[in-house]
């Protein structure tokens, strides 16, 4: 007994010293022993858990990579959703987001900003549960996924050394943190590990990975932990939630929580008192992103107070409480080639870019959009031309004029603009008033292959390992494949127009849901692990609900805002099939340009019979009715000021309940302006127009109606 109780000990103090000095060296970059050294405190520490199989924990040093490589990833619902950001590209924008907060909130109260760098990566989530002796291990971690649903990455994150496997009851005291908690950061590959994978890469024969975010999200979705391990990923926290609230009154107690509990937190953070105090961050922080040793692509400015975050609330995609400020676009100079025309699911033919590869930000770009032929005619670009290319955001390369000096001479072909669609050959129409030339013809190959990636995206009907590769395979379409493959990301097209090299499986969206198992299995590196996943993947869609149909069907106008909306106020496809502009127009958001879109859709008899397909292959076409009220039925509310009770989306959700509808903007249409305290200029207006003004009592006893 002494003895088993003396290696128990020795185990515990070794696992503490190992944890000590990966701390100092993956997350403050201060290591203390040398590589030899840490390696011998690993193999002794190893030795005994081989000798004493029955003492080793899952948060053991040694178990960040072990068991069998994975065949899938699961989904699992995250805590909260992980929402995007709304961004600013200029100090005007930024000072009127800050302007939007200060309305949102009473003008008695400080408000104070926490600047950021923006990590240019892929987010996470890592979920820790209660574990031995007051401490908390790491239980899940999660891709942001689609933003609702995230795949369970657990195995592959335990590689990353700056993600601590378990934290201890003493460092959980001194961050006043409890056992069970979600920490949510940003996972990057560092540039010298991107540059030496490419260098593996290309001495293997394969082609280099374009970016490292692109190389890093790769990396965390592959199936073989051991190869995650080798990427040397790293990851920086930023956010602490539990049971998805956040834990601690300001974000700037969050990150001195998250650093005391031992996790990697960015050092460039600042929080500051005025909006001119962030305007001085970022000033200092656009050059940073040459010496960091990491991709930024921004500043994200976030309002300090957890209590006012909560006020402001959110929009349908992002926080009122933070906002991303993008740096300047990446530029570069390189020469055109030639020019492709690419095929969209709505028929848009898009010019795009052939360019000579030129490095900008970090990335090869070979590839950039030139909109459509106005644009082309605007810049006055031909081929052999030289550009300047600009990244815009830092993700889509688009060319932004032509360089004409002694050192660059100018091309002399014409780029001539397609009379028929590049693909199937029917003649390209341009409806009068719009830029876009398209492809009518329903049936093009290219048009049903884009429609197929857009049903099946994560956003939409979220069909895991329907990606470009296997979409062609299902349209006859030739395939080339990358080395990529073999680690479980997924093989691409040929660039250009497709090539059908054997009979199609598949020609509609309707036609996924008839897949049989031996027809993929004819597929080229197509076996049982792929086939299998991927059929339940398709059926598992079937009940992703009328609003993610309406999204996937690509109405026009019609997104994931207005598709929730449709499906609450119809409640099943039926319905809003049969229903009139006019009854379109009464449902919150749809205005008569989106109205006469939905009604010309339903006009056209193929969507009706791809909709009765889908309906007869037993996919979801209902949705839960939202009970809507007429109180105030034709009633247009404007909403200013803090209210006493109510926050602002609860009193939107109570007048639309009761069958209002709720504007931004205060004119004669107005019904109603309800102002609670510290109402702005919308205030000064209603009273010009004479709009009758409610305040919060009087709103509720128009509710009460």
């Amino acid at each position: 007994m002494a003895t088993a109780l003396k290696v128990e000990e020795q185990i515990q103090e070794l696992r503490e010293e190992i944890r000590h000095h990966e701390h100092l060296y993956y997350v403050l970059d201060t290591p203390e022993i040398t590589d030899a050294e840490y390696d011998s405190l690993m193999n002794r520490l190893k030795k005994l858990e081989e000798q004493h199989p029955e003492l080793v924990t899952p948060d053991s040093p040694t178990q960040r990579v072990g068991g069998k490589p994975r065949e899938g990833f699961a989904k699992v619902a995250h805590s909260r959703p992980m929402l995007s950001l709304d961004n600013a590209y200029n100090e005007e924008e930024l000072r009127a987001w800050e302007q939007r907060v200060r309305a949102g909130l009473p003008a008695s109260e400080t408000i104070r900003f926490v600047c950021e760098l923006k990590l240019d990566g892929l987010s996470m989530a890592l979920q820790y549960g209660s574990g031995a002796n007051g401490s908390a291990h790491l239980e899940r971690g999660l891709t942001r996924g689609d933003g609702t649903t995230g795949e369970d990455v657990t195995t592959n994150v335990r590689t990353i050394r700056a993600v601590p496997l378990g934290v201890t009851a003493k460092k959980l005291e001194a961050a006043h943190l409890p056992q069970s908690f979600e920490v949510r950061g940003e996972v990057v590959l560092p540039q010298a590990a991107f540059v030496k994978m490419n260098e593996e890469r290309v001495a293997q024969g394969m082609a280099p990975a374009a970016n490292p975010r692109n190389a890093a999200a790769g990396t965390i979705r592959t199936l073989e932990p051991n190869i995650v391990a080798q990427r040397r990923l790293d990851l920086y926290a930023y956010f602490l939630l539990r049971d998805g609230e956040t834990l601690l009154p300001t974000h700037t107690e969050t990150l001195e929580a998250l650093r005391t509990a031992g996790f990697r937190v960015n050092p460039h953070t600042k929080t500051v008192k005025d909006i001119d105090a962030v305007i001085e961050f970022i000033v200092k922080a656009e050059p940073l992103r040459e010496t960091l040793g990491y991709e930024i692509d921004g500043v994200v400015v976030k309002v300090d107070s957890t209590t006012q975050q909560r006020r402001l609330g959110f929009t349908g995609k992002a926080p009122r409480w933070a906002i991303a400020y993008k740096f300047a676009a990446r530029a570069g100079i390189t020469q055109l080639e030639d020019v492709l025309f690419q095929v969209g699911r709505t028929g848009k033919v898009t010019p795009v870019a052939a360019l000579t590869p030129v490095l900008i930000g970090g990335t090869t770009v070979t590839r950039a959009t030139l909109h459509n032929a106005d644009e082309i005619e605007r810049l006055g670009v031909k081929i052999g031309d030289f550009v300047q290319v600009e990244r815009g955001g830092d993700v889509i390369p688009k060319i932004v004029a032509v360089v004409d000096d002694k050192q660059h001479p100018r091309g002399k072909k014409n780029i001539a603009f397609p009379a028929n669609c590049p693909v199937c050959a029917s003649e390209l129409m341009r409806i009068e008033g719009e830029v876009d030339w398209r492809c009518v013809n329903n049936s093009c190959p290219a048009r049903v292959r884009e429609e197929l990636l857009h049903w099946s995206a994560r956003g939409v009907m979220n069909i895991e390992g329907l990606g470009d590769a296997m979409v062609a395979q299902l349209l006859g379409q030739s395939v080339s494949f990358t080395e990529d493959a073999a680690e479980g990301s997924d093989a691409v097209t040929e660039e250009g127009a497709p090539i059908i090299t054997r009979k199609p499986i598949i020609h509609t969206i309707a036609d996924l849901y008839r897949l049989k198992r031996e027809q993929l299995l004819n597929l080229e590196r197509v076996g049982e692990k792929t086939a299998d996943p991927l059929l339940a993947e398709i059926e598992r869609s079937k009940t992703a609900g009328l609003a993610r149909v309406l999204l996937g069907l690509g109405i026009r106008f019609v997104g994931e805002r207005t598709g929730q909306l449709l499906a609450q106020h119809f409640g099943s496809m039926k319905a809003l099939r049969e229903a009139t502009a006019e009854e379109l127009e009464a449902v919150n958001e749809v205005g008569p340009k989106v109205a006469q879109a939905i009604v010309e859709f339903f006009a056209v008899e193929k969507n009706l019979q791809l909709i009765d397909d889908l309906e007869s292959l037993g996919l979801t076409m209902t949705a839960e009715k939202r009970v809507v009220g007429t109180a105030l039925e034709g009633l247009t509310f404007v909403l200013t000021g803090t209210l006493p009770n109510l926050t602002r989306e609860e009193a939107k959700e109570r007048i639309e309940a009761a069958g209002g509808k709720v504007s931004g903007s205060v004119s004669k249409k107005t019904s109603y302006v309800v102002a609670g305290e510290e109402a702005g200029s919308k205030l000064d207006k209603a009273q010009s127009l004479e709009v009758k003004v409610l305040d919060e009592d009087a709103l509720l006893e128009l509710l009460k109606g």
